[in-house]
């Protein structure tokens, strides 16, 4: 099971929404969120930061390590708490699990239709999809394509 959770970047321009793998870190082992725009002139931090095509997530790290006691893992990352799913984007990017839903809903119409040519536009959409989110430069698409080669 994976819990949701809302969080507004340090301007209050935009939001992100993040997964919490098996609920094992808790929602605050993330100690800010920074968009594009309040991410330019923060000073990037490897030991306790994260970033995603402009996007900055500061994990609070003496958290992360506590809950993670119960992993195998034992050198806990703010890569590793991304990347393996214990604090990371619900979708591909921030707002993913929004965007994806509203370009679906234009295909689902088709589905009662032309059942046969929704699907074969559906797969289409999704290789198309994945493939523009890989070029625009966003981890978890580009960790995807890793994954298949």
């Amino acid at each position: 099971m994976c819990m949701d959770y809302k969080l507004t970047c340090k301007c209050g321009r935009s939001t992100a929404s993040f997964n919490f793998k098996d609920n094992i870190m808790p929602p605050e082992v993330i100690n800010s969120l920074y968009c594009p725009e309040c991410s330019k002139s923060l000073q990037h931090n490897t030991e306790t930061m994260v970033t995603d095509n402009g996007w900055i997530i500061e994990y609070d790290m003496d958290i992360a390590k506590f809950s993670g006691a119960k992993l195998s893992e034992s050198n806990i990352t703010p890569d590793y708490l991304f990347d393996e799913g214990y604090c990371t984007w619900r979708g591909s990017y921030p707002t993913d699990h929004i965007d994806s839903v509203r370009e679906k809903e234009e295909l689902t119409a088709m589905a009662k239709v032309n059942p046969k040519k929704y699907l074969e536009e559906f797969k289409q959409w999704s290789i198309n999809r994945m493939k523009r989110l890989q070029d625009e430069g966003w981890r978890k698409a580009n960790e995807r394509q890793k994954a298949c080669v």
